[in-house]
């Protein structure tokens, strides 16, 4: 279900790429290298990315939207403040929204943005989930991560 919903939010933004040219859309296993204090790379589940085409191995920078599909073990106190951090890492890397993608246990969408990381918007099933202001023009069904 895990690799279903990343695949699925991934091809939508290939979508999108295709349709604006304003960027590019990444698939899981892509990395992004940053600069920060304690971290120096991100892989999200899905992602999409304005600036130089890839190096050799790895982008330069982080993308302007991230997403990140849990798995049964990111569940619990300990796994809600490891994301937190995270999130909280790629926003000081320049990200503007990054998604938190529950389709084990609650079946939503919960985005967040770097000008309110503490204020989720919650999509659920049947609404159309959007990733403003990184992707102006793109939303993804809800109900697409669960077929």
């Amino acid at each position: 279900m895990r690799s279903r919903a990343a695949a699925a939010i991934y091809r939508s933004l290939w979508d999108h790429e295709r349709r604006t040219r304003s960027g590019r859309a990444y698939a899981e296993n892509t990395g992004f290298l940053v600069d920060l204090p304690h971290r120096s790379s991100f892989s999200p589940d899905a992602s999409f990315h304005v600036g130089p085409p890839p190096g050799p191995k790895f982008l330069q920078g982080a993308p302007i939207f991230a997403v990140e599909v849990r798995s049964e073990a990111v569940y619990g106190p300990a796994a809600e403040s490891a994301m937190a951090a995270k999130r909280s890492d790629y926003f000081a890397a320049g990200t503007q929204v990054v998604w938190d993608v529950d389709v084990l246990r609650e079946g939503v969408i919960r985005a967040y943005r770097a000008t309110a990381p503490d204020a989720p918007t919650v999509y659920s099933r049947r609404d159309r989930a959007e990733a403003l202001p990184a992707l102006p023009g793109w939303s993804f069904p809800v109900d697409d991560i669960f077929e």
